[in-house]
């Protein structure tokens, strides 16, 4: 069984940007551009193209400079979840926001990656994989022999029922989180609202092989740091994108 394409989405854009340093001293990095585009709207196009009506979008570091970039966008409804007083990270960014999430299954996306070929394709694909009678959160991965930027040994091992669990102790697995993910916000509603990561939840997830991925289909590219910028920069000139 599985879902419409959400209706919501909770865009994560407002962390510090730390590793990428200098040129966030002064720019937030959901706006540092590649290729003329800002990172966030490498994110939000293809959510808006997939059906997607309304982006809660949080905000902390240069937040001015975040809510001013999004007021140009017409094809998606912006609501602003303001963390300026706080520094909540990914878990706490949604325990914030629950109030705003409603009931039904959201997106929930990161601003520092994309795929490609771009286009609205995985996020449908995600759509049509989930099935809450079976799992609470649908995580989009990618191959790690598909990627760029992702310098890592791998995140997740994916089973035949299509769970997951984590790579562990193993020294590497073949899936890498592509920063996408469906939820159902409920997970969310005995969350304090203090600094955590998502890891949390999805622990006891993966315990009940309630949390599962589904394969990109494309080539996922990562933007951590400016070489991952500048790497992803060379790509995209070498391949049209």
């Amino acid at each position: 069984m599985s879902v419409p394409v959400p209706h919501t989405a909770m865009v994560l854009a407002a962390g510090l940007g730390t590793r990428m340093r200098p040129l966030t001293d002064d720019c937030p990095k959901p706006l540092i551009e590649l290729r003329s585009k800002a990172l966030i709207d490498r994110m939000l196009d293809p959510l808006a193209a997939a059906g997607v009506k309304r982006a809660i979008v949080n905000v902390h570091y240069l937040a001015d400079q975040v809510e001013a970039h999004l007021k140009n966008r017409s094809d998606i409804e912006i609501v602003i979840s303001d963390e300026r007083g706080d520094v909540l990270e990914t878990g706490g960014a949604l325990a914030k926001a629950r109030p705003l999430l409603g009931d039904d299954p959201i997106l929930v996306a990161n601003t520092d990656a994309f795929w490609e070929p771009a286009g609205p394709e995985p996020v449908q694909a995600l759509a049509e994989a989930f099935d809450p009678e079976a799992m609470d959160a649908l995580l989009l991965v990618a191959d790690t022999g598909r990627t760029l930027g992702f310098g890592g040994a791998g995140d997740f091992f994916r089973h035949e029922d299509g769970s997951m669990t984590r790579r562990g102790d193993a020294p590497k697995a073949p899936y890498a989180f592509c920063g996408l993910r469906i939820i159902r916000p409920q997970l969310y509603d005995n969350e304090p609202v203090e600094r955590f990561s998502a890891l949390r939840v999805w622990t006891p997830l993966i315990e009940k092989k309630r949390l599962h991925g589904v394969l990109l289909d494309r080539f996922w590219l990562h933007v951590g740091d400016p070489q991952a910028l500048k790497d992803a920069e060379m790509w995209l000139a070498c391949h049209g994108g």
